[in-house]
């Protein structure tokens, strides 16, 4: 405690919070003000009357003035304590207005959900996340964009989503990242493709060099497939979605490569072959994105954590 504090004298100077009592001591004085009594308002409020004592006591203080008689018949506020209690009633009143606008800011960032996703995890994983959220927060109306990496990031940049979640090899710049779970590209073919009927896997080099059916520019798995041959022949057909590389393959149309998640049903329905490749590690990371400094709250929060889960 300083000098100034010891002799009953208020500071001058400094912040206003270490000038003006906290709410939480304005709230207790109000509280003996209105019961007339120290140890009734202590459990009104939920604490020990030694505690209130020590509050009621540093409060004064902190203001240089004495606000409460103690006696055996209760506490009785000092003219002083009057006047402050008046001046108490008005911030506590203002701290009120203040938590119900603070909360409906809240209600409204937790009535929607925008979601930006590149394809593999909208198409595979998104689902499952979106459906536990709905468990967890029936009444947050979610939207979600499907596109490729460089289009989440874009969205999230230009706050038109609140979280997004990307494939690619590297963390688009501008965003904060984590990592919610991995996964493999493999090669797969239609059965009657030669390279379904092959002894020994394929070499990097020759898928490097043949021509696949292909995510566009800026995929995240066309990026990590990329980086890892170090260049890739000019594409056989190019498309926009999982979905239609898959069914490219299914129909015979020639050799793709895809997430894991992607083809577990056509691979155990043989409608299409897994091709071993040696030689080049195709794992990556997928990860939930937003903007730099921005981690995600609400609804964007309770997302990424179910993912993690």
């Amino acid at each position: 405690m300083s000098r100034t504090e010891e002799q009953g004298e208020v500071p001058v100077g400094g912040s206003l919070a270490h000038r003006v009592p906290d709410l939480g001591a304005l709230e207790l004085l109000l509280a003996v003000a209105r019961l007339g009594s120290l140890g009734r308002a202590a459990r009104e409020l939920g604490i020990t009357q030694p505690a209130a004592s020590s509050r009621i006591r540093s409060m004064e203080r902190q203001l240089g003035v004495a606000l409460v008689d103690r006696s055996p018949r209760g506490s009785r506020l000092t003219d002083a304590g009057a006047l402050v209690t008046d001046w108490a009633r008005r911030i506590v009143e203002a701290a009120e207005a203040f938590d119900v606008g603070a909360q409906a800011l809240r209600d409204r960032r937790d009535s929607r959900l925008r979601v930006a996703a590149s394809m593999t995890i909208a198409e595979y994983l998104l689902p499952g996340w979106l459906l536990a959220l709905r468990a967890q927060r029936p009444d947050t109306a979610v939207s979600l964009h499907a596109g490729n990496s460089t289009v989440v990031a874009e969205r999230l940049l230009s706050d038109e989503a609140d979280v997004g979640f990307v494939e690619g090899l590297t963390v688009p710049t501008g965003l904060d990242s984590v990592v919610i779970a991995h996964d493999r590209l493999i090669v797969v073919t239609a059965p009657a493709h030669p390279w379904a009927r092959r002894r020994r896997p394929l070499a990097a080099g020759e898928l490097a060099s043949t021509p696949l059916i292909l995510r566009e520019k800026g995929s995240g798995t066309r990026q990590v497939l990329d980086a890892a041959l170090g260049g890739l022949a000019r594409p056989l057909i190019e498309l926009s979605s999982t979905t239609a590389v898959k069914a490219a393959a299914v129909s015979g149309a020639g050799p793709a490569v895809l997430s894991e998640l992607a083809v577990g049903e056509e691979l155990a329905m043989r409608r299409l072959v897994r091709v071993p490749v040696e030689g080049v590690s195709l794992a990556r990371d997928l990860r939930a994105v937003w903007p730099t400094g921005h981690r995600p709250t609400g609804p964007a929060r309770d997302l990424l954590s179910l993912t993690r889960g």
